[in-house]
Order: structure tokens, then sequence, then C-alpha cells
């Protein structure tokens, strides 16, 4: 599992021009002058930024597979399982419910809406009919139901993360019951863990060009015109998910004994791909590898991550809440308070089901529009051409959420490598207690 690893030893001997932030940052850029310049070109260029991440999809169901299992059946306690369990859904619950809140004061407070007088009953929903179709399959029922796959391969093969997350967890809990009798089929896992990394590794080779597929296709698509008559709630949504990210999680974080500013210097090749493609799952498998070089155990490491995947997602939480306060505010729709609460009410549920993907968020704000039937559901088409510039935000901040959770439960569990996380990502009075120079 040391590919990774290689290859950045690899970069910093060849210069910044061999680093991959660097050369994602150069595709990105490329992309952006091609949208502005030649947009009909940049608009073919979508295959590019869509392989990519079909590559990197097809890879996770595996890598959560072996690397949950490795962890579940390594603990030999089904009780540190739970404890985990528990500790993880206890914290992501809080999180979601502070995210919530924070954008939906936030959005009140700065009112960026306001004055533009949108008739909902004019709008072209033509654009939109697709996600409000998706819209109406969303229920309680139904989201707990699909959680249980139809078969076991099928949790492996259709990319549904918690799909995945709930064969891993049976299983690794199985093997641990076996005991010594399973070490066998534990080695494969192990030798099998190496192997997917390792192909992780060759697929980020391309993550350049996949980057410049999907930058060139947005500004392409949708130009820059298009993008300035909403810029004010563009702003907005910018400067709320850096506020949130500073003082929350920021503040989560220092309690952990962790420098914000160098854990985002440590997963800044990430934080790189993630704005180039607007989806974390991209950078899914290189986040557990890294984790577990920081100091966080692997049983841990495999557990949050592709939990905190569906169930702690931050931004996308400030994102829902933004934006259905500003098209209430855009179309002239009163909000009360108790119209608000029901709104966290309904998102506290619908935007667990925004997994990874950027565009999941889009129907989850179609889903709770409708559930709530106080917003006009039409009026998502007046979000829909920048949707992709706020998805910048709310991946970001879903990235380094789900960083910083890791750390939480790996120190609450006392399963972290102290010294090992103050040395690379230590605030300086942490780095002085363990003797550690500053750099």
């Amino acid at each position: 599992m040391t590919t990774i690893g290689e290859t950045e030893k690899k970069a910093r001997r060849f210069g910044i021009a061999r680093q991959l932030w660097f050369q994602v940052l150069a595709g990105t850029l490329i992309g952006i002058l091609l949208g502005h310049f030649a947009p009909g070109t940049a608009v073919a260029m979508k295959p590019f930024g869509d392989a990519f991440i079909k590559l990197i999809r097809m890879m996770i169901g595996p890598i959560i597979f072996v690397t949950v299992v490795h962890g579940v059946a390594g603990m030999n306690d089904m009780k540190a399982v739970g404890r985990v369990a528990l500790k993880s859904i206890l914290y992501f619950e809080a999180i979601t419910i502070l995210a919530l809140i924070f954008g939906l004061v936030a959005v009140d407070l700065w009112r960026p809406g306001v004055g533009m007088n949108i008739n909902a009953a004019a709008i072209d929903t033509a654009s939109i009919k697709s996600y409000v179709a998706s819209a109406h399959d969303q229920s309680v029922t139904g989201y707990l139901m699909a959680i249980i796959p139809t078969t076991f391969a099928g949790a492996l093969t259709e990319g549904h993360v918690l799909q995945v997350l709930f064969v891993s967890v049976l299983f690794g809990i199985a093997i641990a019951a076996i005991g010594e009798r399973a070490k066998p089929v534990l080695d494969v896992i192990e030798s099998a863990s190496q192997g997917f990394f390792r192909i992780i590794g060759y697929i980020m080779y391309f993550a350049p060009l996949g980057a410049f597929g999907a930058i060139a296709f947005t500004v392409g698509q949708f130009g820059t015109a298009s993008l300035l008559s909403l810029g004010e709630l563009i702003l907005e949504f910018f400067v709320v998910c850096g506020v949130f990210t500073a003082t929350v999680l920021g503040g989560v974080a220092w309690y952990c004994g962790v420098s914000l500013w160098r854990l985002l210097g440590y997963i800044w090749d990430e934080i790189v791909i993630v704005a180039a493609t607007t989806s974390t799952e991209t950078v899914l498998p290189r986040l557990i590898l890294k984790l577990r070089k920081l100091g966080c155990e692997e049983s841990v490491v495999g557990f949050v991550i592709p939990a905190g995947y569906s169930f702690n997602l931050d931004g996308t939480c400030l994102y829902l809440t933004t934006v259905a306060v500003f098209l209430a505010q855009a179309t002239n729709t009163h909000l009360t308070f108790w119209h608000e609460l029901g709104l966290i009410a309904v998102l506290l549920l619908t935007s667990k089901g925004a997994a990874g993907i950027a565009g999941a968020a889009f129907v989850v704000l179609a889903a709770t529009l409708n559930t709530t039937g106080t917003i006009p559901v039409a009026s998502i088409a007046l979000i829909l051409g920048i949707h992709r510039i706020l998805a910048e935000g709310l991946t970001f901040v879903n990235l380094v959420g789900n960083t910083v959770a890791t750390i939480v439960i790996a120190k609450w569990e006392g399963k972290l490598d102290e010294r090992t996380l103050a040395a690379a990502v230590g605030t300086n009075s942490a780095r002085r207690r363990w003797g550690i120079a500053a750099a």
C-alpha cells in the first residue's frame, strides 16, 4: 500500500511540475480557458471528466469492502465495533444539526434572494423534470430498504456506499467470530487491498485529464454571464462554507490538537481534485490511506470514512438550507419560524441520501421541497446553471468534515497515534507536548 507514498516521493524529487496537485491545477486552468474561449469544444471534453470519475467509482466498492472487513475483523471485539458505530452516528448527527442551523441563520441574515421577485408559475421546468421525478421516489421506507442490497455481490457492483458498508460490516463480524480458522481469508483480503490501492495509484495519473474535462464542460456549458446573475448567492454560500470550516471544523480540530491549516496542507492534493471534479468520491481511497498514515487506526478509518460519505455531509447540509431559503426569498414565499424548523427536521433525513456525488444534492433538494410543500419545487430551475459552482464549496466542506470526523472518533476511541498526528498536522502546543521541533 505504498503506491501513493512512493509517487509523492518521486514528485518531490522531480520538482513541483511532477506533483499531483500542480498537474490537476494546471488541467483545471486549461479547462477554464478553453471553456471561456471555445465553449463548443469545451463541452465536448465532458467524457474525460466522466471517465475519470467512473474509474474511481469502479474501485470504491472493493476498497471499502477490504478496508472495513480487515478493520472490523482485526478488532476482535464486537463491542468495540458497536462503540465506534455509536460514537460516529452521535458525532455525525451533532455536526449535521449544527451545519443545518448555521446555513439557515446565515441565509436569513444575508438574504441573497430578496428582491428577485420570481414568479414560480412562469419558470420553465423542462430542464429539471428528471430531478423532480427522482425526488418523488424519496421516502423514509425506501431509503432504509435501499441500504439492503439485492445480492451480496450487487452491493460491490452497484456503487451504493451504504450497501457496501452494510455487507462489509456483516462479513467482518462473521470473520472475527470464526477466529483463527478465518486467518487465511483475512490474509487474502490484506493482499487484495494492496492490489486495489495500487490500481488507484495508476488511475490517479489520469486525474489532471479528468479535472480538465470536468471543469471545461462546466464553464463551456453554463458560461460566465449566467453565473454573474446569481453571483450574490454564490458569494454568500462560499463565505458560509469558509466561515463554517474555519470556526466549527477548525474548532473541533483544535480541540483534538490539530492545526486546521496544517491539515488542509496535508490533504491539499485531495482538495484540488475535489474542486476540479466536484465529487468527493474521487478521493475516497486516497483519504483512507492518508488518514491511516496520520495515525488513525485502520478499524476506525475503515468505518468512519465510508459512513461519513453518507451520514456526515456538512457541506451538503449548508447547501440545502442556503439554497432552499434562497429560493423562498426569490419567489417571495414567506417562511415562518415553524416552516424553517420543519425544513431542518426534513433535511435531517433527506440530507443522508446525498452521498459523495455533487449531483445527488440537487435531487435531495428537490425531494426536500417536494416533502415540505412550502417552497415551489419548480424554483430549483433557477439554480440549475450554478449548481456545479456551488458544489465547489459543498464538496470541499464535506471532505474536510469527514477528515476531521475520523480524527475525532479515533481520538475518542483511543485509537489515535497522537505523536504521529502532532508531527504531521499538530498545533504548536500539541507538537511541544511531544517534543517535536517546529517546522
